[in-house]
């Protein structure tokens, strides 16, 4: 039943993922989360470095902002950094995933979701039987409705831990 809060990938952020490893893959679509992911949450930060990192992805990716937030603030950074968006997607129910499969002709095993949250983007990903990659998240400051979501984390990383399954802080690709 824990299975699907295990990531296929587990690394310190998105600039450390290994994205040649995901293209032998036949990834051809990264779904990034964008709270606490590529920015903190409850703050606009338009990072240079994140622009740099998704105009050299997209050479190989499709890239779509793929948030729990509204249009209203997804937009700010879709704009910026010439990226699809996907708003109030609702993870980690499957409707915004099969919607972008459909919408842009991918197969499951062709996407990958990129993500700070076990229990939103993992477990959404992993039901949904896409690759799943995990990142810390960038701040400790959430949305207020995180904080649940992060209290349950904290005890499934202690339950995989004693088990040797997924550790905090041991990345792997």
């Amino acid at each position: 039943m824990l299975k699907r809060f295990i990531p296929d990938v587990y690394q310190k952020s998105i600039f450390t993922i290994n994205y040649d490893k995901l293209k032998k893959k036949n990834i051809k679509c990264l779904l990034f989360d964008l709270d606490n992911t590529i920015s903190p949450a409850k703050e606009i930060v338009l990072s240079s470095k994140v622009k740099k990192l998704f105009d050299k992805l997209k050479k190989d990716f499709r890239i779509v902002l793929f948030s729990n937030n509204f249009k209203k603030r997804v937009s700010k950074f879709g704009n910026y950094y010439n990226v699809d968006i996907a708003c109030v997607s609702l993870k980690p129910l499957s409707y915004k995933y099969r919607y972008i499969l459909k919408k842009y002709g991918y197969k499951k095993s062709e996407v990958a979701a990129i993500g700070d949250q076990l229990l939103t983007d993992v477990q959404g990903g992993n039901l949904m039987g896409i690759t799943t990659v995990l990142v810390e998240p960038l701040s400790k400051i959430d949305e207020r409705e995180t904080w649940f979501n992060r209290k349950i984390e904290e005890k499934i990383f202690k339950y995989f831990n004693k088990k040797g399954t997924l550790k905090k802080g041991k990345y792997y690709d």
